[in-house]
């Protein structure tokens, strides 16, 4: 397959499966340690999946335009085992928003001595997975964990097969949170080969209300350093949820992450991912519309430059009637970086009266920048009403020309555009106070242009 390989000798493995024995033995020692029966059957489940699964690459349709070849061609460890870092007296002020409930995460375990401790309304759980799963929520968590994720590759096998820590977050039946909570993940500047995996567990009850960030930044360039992530999220009947996260994974950082979204009847997700950088970032979003009147309104942001690749992988299933669905990516390129959009929208047959529109738009700043935009519709019903579109170019001319003229030097005016580009997105988060964030964030990107 592609992206193996060569032996140098022909008595030498090759470099993936070397990181398959690798992984195995990890697993094998994570088997000794003490957890519940459930877990460790779950954790099995993962390990007999990844050991049978091959390693993502382009022959497979959903890979055909993402080489992760470097990725599995480096003969990774997992942290199992291994000393846990700390941050080091590394400041997570920029990461948090005053009135919020900010939890830290340290390469996927929680760090409490630098979280908030904060009440949450009766029943509601913000923290770590790992106490969860042996503490009051141990029954949700065995109820949802695993229960969304597909048989997707054999890095969310790999997942599984790790599972250890990451955010949980569970909000009961009718109960809405007063303040968002803002989960802050760190990658911290350990050894090169070393792989991060955690898991991430959001669940709302029926009626429930909630705003989540998630935060994922790295602490350093340094190391090729990997971050294999799975994210699950339930969202029960009528309940609601904000979801932003946004994604700095470094220059020479590489991270893949899945989400897996279920919603039940007139139910409502409004997701926004910001994809900041990373060597190699692919963010693979999973929704299923389960219930009658259920919406989902996906929005991203990808603000790809170097050479870096940022792949955005987006499945959204329309499993009932009357179900509403928004997907609206946008991307800014500059460098030599290159980037990848697919928008699967799948109807099954009974889910009549579905609407659906799926938009990409991508601006690019170089010559050598490079964007692959795939929307697809997949429609088994007859009564639904379905869109796709997506555009690739540069700055328009006749706009910068209109700047210009009225005495904006040429500098500055394609700053003005490519910012006004990007923070459309912003504008659609109703949360003042990370629409605010996430503004500041576009507008720090390119103040330099604006300032000139």
């Amino acid at each position: 397959m592609r992206g193996q390989a060569v032996p140098t000798t022909t008595t030498e493995a090759p470099v993936f499966d070397l990181t398959r024995e690798h992984f195995l033995r990890d697993m094998r020692r994570l088997a000794e340690t003490p957890a519940p029966v459930w877990l460790k059957k779950l954790r099995m489940d993962g390990e007999t999946l990844f050991a049978g699964t091959a390693f993502p690459h382009t022959k497979m349709e959903e890979w055909r335009e993402t080489n992760l070849a470097p990725l599995v061609e480096t003969p990774y460890y997992s942290m199992t085992g291994l000393p846990r870092h700390t941050l080091a007296g590394f400041d997570t002020a920029p990461c948090r928003v005053d009135g919020w409930i900010n939890l830290v995460f340290v390469d996927g375990f929680f760090d409490a001595a630098v979280s908030d401790a904060s009440l949450l309304p009766y029943g509601a759980h913000a923290g770590s997975l790992a106490q969860a799963m042996t503490g009051p929520a141990e029954k949700i968590v065995q109820k949802h964990l695993g229960s969304c994720l597909g048989k997707r590759s054999a890095y969310t096998a790999l997942n599984t097969a790790f599972i250890q820590d990451g955010p949980f977050l569970y909000v009961p039946q009718g109960v809405e949170l007063d303040r968002p909570v803002n989960f802050i993940c760190i990658a911290t500047e350990r050894q090169e080969n070393v792989a991060a995996h955690y898991r991430g567990l959001f669940v709302l009850d029926a009626m429930a209300r909630a705003t989540v960030a998630v935060t994922c930044i790295s602490m350093g360039a340094g190391g090729n350093h990997f971050d294999n992530v799975v994210e699950e999220v339930v969202i029960g009947d009528g309940a609601a949820l904000t979801r932003c996260e946004i994604i700095d994974a470094g220059a020479t950082g590489r991270r893949l992450c899945t989400t897996e979204t279920r919603q039940g009847r007139d139910s409502r997700l409004e997701s926004f991912s910001i994809t900041l950088g990373g060597a190699i970032v692919r963010n693979q979003l999973c929704v299923m519309l389960d219930g009658p009147g259920a919406e989902a309104h996906l929005n991203g942001l990808y603000l790809n430059a170097e050479a870096g690749l940022v792949d955005n992988n987006l499945h959204l299933t329309h499993a009932a009637t009357n179900c509403t669905s928004r997907i609206a990516y946008k991307g800014v390129l500059d460098g030599t970086s290159r980037s990848v959009f697919t928008g699967r929208v799948l109807v099954v047959p009974h889910a009549q009266k579905t609407d659906s529109v799926q938009l990409n738009n991508n601006l690019i700043l170089s010559d050598t920048a490079r964007v692959e935009t795939r929307p697809q519709l997949e429609i088994y019903a007859d009564d639904v009403k379905c869109t796709h579109g997506a555009t690739v170019g540069p700055p328009p001319p006749e706009i910068v020309f209109y700047f210009r003229s009225r005495g904006v030097d040429e500098k500055t005016a394609r700053g003005m555009l490519t910012y006004g580009f990007a923070e459309d997105l912003a504008g659609r988060i109703p949360d003042p106070a990370l629409r605010q964030k996430v503004d500041g964030i576009i507008y720090r990107r390119f103040s330099p242009g604006i300032n000139g």
